[in-house]
């Protein structure tokens, strides 16, 4: 992975402000997700992030007043963008397309270290609970235009259960992918999206 160097005098601002040099604040999100998914949250060094992505701690501190404000930015930065995700013409095929997009990220190595502890984190301490809840609000606001849609067709009842619904879409994929290190091609999300879309028309 390619690293940034900041042996380069910063420039400033009239002003006297320091610059925020764009690629060392990607640098140090690469960074934290490397130490991160090696360490667990409750254990990251910022001193150890800094080194690896070529900086000083205060690089960290110039950016974020605290690890959790770091954690914060480097999960919404890195989040996949729900919020334009369209009409696929069915249900299923919207289901099926949804799953798709959330295996690309489940298939990165560093998400399937990260997520299990994410959540563990939340039941040990509750620091990253906002985030938390800002990530599934984002993600459930997908998931209703995806309902509204599918009641707009006549495919489901305008007064569904829509809370079970946003827990039913996504876990048979984190259940195989993440709590059991399964594989899952093609043919196993069709599947999951069939099953899905028909469990849905009895919520």
């Amino acid at each position: 992975m390619e690293r940034k160097s900041i042996d380069h005098k910063i420039s400033r601002k009239p002003s006297g402000a320091a610059v925020i040099r764009t690629d060392l604040t990607d640098a140090l999100f690469r960074a934290l997700f490397e130490e991160w998914a090696q360490t667990g949250y409750a254990a990251i060094s910022l001193e150890r992030v800094a080194a690896r992505a070529g900086a000083g701690k205060a690089a960290i501190y110039r950016r974020w007043p605290s690890k959790r404000e770091f954690a914060s930015a480097a999960i919404e930065r890195s989040a996949p963008g729900l919020g334009g995700f369209g009409d696929h013409g069915s249900l299923e095929a919207d289901i099926l397309a949804y799953l798709t997009m959330t295996r690309r990220v489940l298939r990165h190595p560093l998400v399937r270290r990260i997520l299990p502890d994410l959540h563990a984190e939340r039941m040990r301490s509750g620091d990253l609970a906002p985030l938390l809840d800002h990530v599934a609000t984002t993600r459930r606001t997908a998931g209703q235009a995806m309902l509204d849609r599918a009641i707009a067709r006549h495919e489901l009842r305008p007064d569904i259960d829509r809370e079970f619904a946003f827990d039913l879409i996504p876990s048979p994929l984190y259940w195989r992918m993440i709590v059991r290190c399964r594989p899952i091609g093609r043919a196993d999300l069709e599947r999951q999206a069939a099953v899905i879309a028909n469990a849905l028309r009895s919520c």
